[in-house]
């Protein structure tokens, strides 16, 4: 069980993300997330030192989430086939019916949101944004190349670079989607990289 301390810091965690999905970095001050906390000041600096540090608190809940989350999808694809291929297509199936199952547009990625700040962030905090891809990638990757395997492409394909297209395709659905608040761009696009996977492989 969480103790208080844990609880005010996850809190905050939760509001600043929150603020900074649809204001940007730049745009969210620290004054705006404790108010919005209902902390003092000094509550807020004995969790975070600056606000980069609380970005990269962020950016760390943000990779542990996402962890969990695709880990968990994945898990059910395993459950259902026993194809390499086959989980992959199920996988991004069930993503696509999660992402159109919110309640509402997607809020946004920490991502995108930290990159469009790159000139304000320190070196710290742009390393484990970057490494919050690069796990994406090894994800993805480890998927895809397992599918490569049992079932060759039909085009020479390096699967670094269709890892790195799932992840394209999500972050530029998630914009499309918020850009025309449209909630069935995010899941359409998904769809159709697994429409373009199961012509690469040709699977049936």
């Amino acid at each position: 069980m969480a103790t208080k301390g844990e609880a005010t810091k996850d809190n905050i965690l939760e509001i600043a993300q929150s603020i900074m999905l649809q204001k940007g970095f730049s745009g969210t001050s620290i004054d705006e997330i404790i108010v919005a906390s209902s902390i003092t000041k000094g509550g807020f600096f004995y969790h975070f030192d600056s606000k980069n540090d609380l970005a990269k608190h962020l950016m760390l809940k943000y990779r542990h989430d996402d962890d969990i989350f695709f880990q968990g999808l994945f898990k059910r694809a395993d459950e259902l086939s026993e194809d390499p291929l086959q989980q992959m297509l199920i996988f991004l199936k069930l993503l696509a019916e999660a992402m159109e199952n919110l309640p509402d547009v997607h809020p946004g990625c920490l991502i995108a949101t930290f990159t469009s700040a790159n000139q304000q962030l320190n070196e710290e905090v742009k390393k484990v944004t970057a490494d919050c891809t690069l796990d994406w990638r090894r994800l993805f990757s480890q998927r895809l190349e397992a599918a490569s395997k049992k079932t060759p492409p039909r085009i020479d394909t390096p699967i670094d670079v269709l890892a790195d297209m799932l992840s394209t395709v999500i972050e530029g659905g998630i914009i499309m989607s918020r850009t025309l608040n449209n909630q069935k761009i995010l899941p359409q696009q998904i769809l159709q990289y697994r429409n373009y996977l199961r012509l690469l492989f040709d699977a049936n």
